[in-house]
């Protein structure tokens, strides 16, 4: 197993455990609103708090890209990024579809990942080069050929609302020519169910690194495809996200691509365009 996968099992399982403990006092918790449908619970603040322990005490020098601190110690070649509560308005809810998410990029590769459910107790783990699991079970993506009959998921762009006609014109298309859509409202986990091949594909707009690192790795160590909507590997910077097997990643990619706006081809320029000019200046 990769050295730093189990500094990052033990820190989500540390953060799911203090998750689970108030789980039956939600009305105990005090919440924030960081901007329109966008939510910080004090539980979101204690878990990441637990995680950057855990992880600096094995690893000081490491960088740090995390929901609510931010960016920290940005000089090293190693960054964790780190979701302490993925499905903040789950939780807070009682909805059990929330999770944990950590990855570490090494000089902007990823190399580990963790996805951790703490109500059932399903930890997704993926190290670059050896593959995803599933507690102990070794994970592999769908191998349906086509979307008829495909179960997809998805996420609603619940906090910019620029491209909601977009989306809901890829809604409408893959709604046509799948079996069914599911947005259960924590991207980490979506992801990690198309590596378990419990769903066969999935798309979103506008996610940040932190919500899909981690399960992006799964995805691709389960012998899957994952894209931005320009077919490139750019999207930790895009935020926008196709992933299935090659068949499915192809077919839902011909769906969305008519639906794209000149707003969002912009989007995917911009960010290409600044991660082109990150890289000049490092």
């Amino acid at each position: 197993m990769h050295p730093s996968l189990n500094i990052a099992i033990r820190a989500a399982r540390s953060a799911g455990k203090l998750l689970m403990r108030y789980s039956d006092r939600l009305e105990q918790i005090q919440v924030e609103s960081k901007s329109r449908n966008d939510f910080v619970s004090e539980m979101d603040r204690a878990a990441e708090a637990t995680i950057i322990q855990e992880l600096r005490n094995r690893f000081p020098d490491h960088a740090i890209l995390a929901e609510e601190s931010g960016e920290q110690g940005g000089n090293s070649d190693y960054q964790w990024i780190i979701d302490p509560l993925d499905g903040t308005t789950n939780y807070l809810h009682g909805f059990p579809q929330f999770s944990i998410s950590i990855a570490l990029k090494h000089k902007g590769q990823l190399e580990c990942g963790v996805v951790y459910d703490p109500s059932r107790e399903e930890l997704f783990t993926a190290a670059r080069g050896q593959g995803a699991q599933l507690n102990d079970r070794k994970l592999r993506v769908a191998t349906r050929p086509s979307l008829e009959g495909a179960l997809i998921g998805t996420g609603f762009p619940f906090r910019d609302q620029r491209h909601i006609d977009a989306y809901l014109g890829m809604f409408k298309a893959m709604t046509l020519a799948t079996a069914g859509i599911r947005r259960p409202g924590s991207a980490a986990l979506d992801l990690a169910y198309v590596a378990a091949g419990r769903t066969d594909g999935f798309w979103e707009l506008g996610l940040s690194a932190w919500d899909c690192a981690a399960g992006a790795l799964l995805i691709l160590e389960a012998g899957g495809t994952i894209t931005d909507f320009a077919g490139s590997n750019r999207f930790l910077e895009t935020g926008n996200m196709v992933a299935g097997n090659i068949r499915i990643h192809r077919a839902m990619l011909e769906l969305i691509t008519p639906h794209l706006t000149d707003g969002l081809r912009r989007n995917i320029r911009f960010a290409i365009a600044v991660l082109a000019m990150n890289n000049t200046i490092d």
